[in-house]
């Protein structure tokens, strides 16, 4: 009963695990708790098996023989083998739990770093922007001191350097509200494989804990004492005992099929690893292309301004200057959503190529 409770006890945590699948991180207390918590169920088991049981009762071998008290201890090798078994379960349980929250956060917090790192390009191009609008505000302004320029003009540039002030904020907030912990060095598929193995082979230890409830040898010695009428000494007793289930073979190949049977439903099931990276992986691949839809848009935009200012040249009237500067701010508008564009593909693609 004792032992049946711990296996279900071990079972249960780990389909805990495995349903909060979604919101579970990789936190090292997290991770050093469980464990913790884990093995020393695991070693209460492990004494309780390995430890003999004493043994104390009144019997009576048969009508008319007088009534005896019994006394000892009785001890399973089964028990004693389970005790090892049930230390290595817990052990590979602990492996798998921190295999799969590992590959858990990589999956749960990639999309979120990728976002991040694209967001601190975008502060970056939007300074680069910022500071050739200022450089083009103060010509303009020196121009309008010198009545070349009227403040309309100016004025242009003001409210493209309103839009990349809001834009900055924007930006910067968006950081500031995104979490990312400290992910693994590892390509997520390895950490993925590592979470698939750790999981045969703490479904493999099970399977063995299960199996030595198939056989038995019992060992009990004692002392029975005679109480009525009360003999002179006690006398010593030893017992062996064997026992075998006929149907270990069947069990066995069913045990094995569980394991396999096991393997297959973790890859399908939703809210797994193995299926939030297949989501992901779609969900780069969308990235990917929408991306690619939005650079080629930009692309030709910045194309027809790049056209209009090299008809333009260098302007000689007022009016050709303004319209300079509104293609110019247009362009270093563009310049800032293109990089964006590019950076995201480039991360995007890195991401996929070192991970999938």
């Amino acid at each position: 009963m004792f032992l049946n409770s711990w296996k279900f006890r071990l079972t249960c945590a780990l389909l805990t695990m495995t349903a909060a699948a979604p919101v579970l991180a990789a936190d090292g207390n997290d991770q050093m708790a469980y464990c913790s918590y884990l093995m020393e169920q695991a070693q209460a088991q492990r004494d309780l098996l390995r430890s003999p049981m004493a043994l104390a009762g009144l019997t009576q071998p048969e009508t008319g023989l007088p009534t005896q008290l019994v006394a000892g201890a009785s001890v399973g090798l089964s028990e004693i083998r389970k005790a090892g078994l049930t230390m290595d379960a817990a052990r590979k349980n602990c492996a798998l739990y921190k295999a799969t929250t590992g590959a858990q956060q990589d999956v749960q917090y990639a999309l979120a770093s990728l976002e991040k790192q694209a967001l601190r390009n975008r502060l970056a191009l939007i300074d680069q922007a910022s500071k050739s609008v200022d450089e083009l505000m103060e010509k303009t302004a020196k121009m309008v001191e010198a009545q070349n320029a009227t403040r309309l003009m100016l004025f242009t540039l003001q409210t493209t350097k309103i839009k990349l002030d809001a834009d900055r904020a924007d930006t910067a907030s968006k950081i500031n509200t995104l979490y990312v912990p400290a992910l693994s060095d590892k390509p997520l598929k390895n950490l993925v494989a590592e979470k698939l193995s750790s999981e045969i082979n703490e479904q493999k230890a099970l399977d063995k804990l299960t199996r030595q409830n198939n056989w038995d040898v019992a060992l009990s010695v004692g002392i029975h004492q005679q109480v009525n009428p009360v003999a002179q000494n006690p006398q010593p007793y030893g017992a062996v005992s064997v026992s075998y289930n006929f149907a270990s073979r069947a069990i066995n190949k069913h045990l094995d099929r569980a394991v396999d049977a096991y393997d297959e439903w973790k890859k399908v099931q939703e809210g797994d690893v193995v299926r939030s990276m297949e989501v992901l992986h779609q969900q780069l691949l969308d990235g990917v292309s929408a991306q690619e839809s939005r650079l080629k848009s930009l692309q030709a935009e910045s194309g027809e301004i790049g056209k209009n200012l090299q008809l333009v040249g260098n302007p000689d009237t007022s009016a050709a200057f303004d319209f300079h500067n509104q293609l110019t701010a247009a362009q270093l508008l563009l310049q800032v959503e293109t990089g964006d564009a590019s950076f995201r593909i480039d991360r995007l693609r890195e991401y996929l190529a070192k991970n999938y």
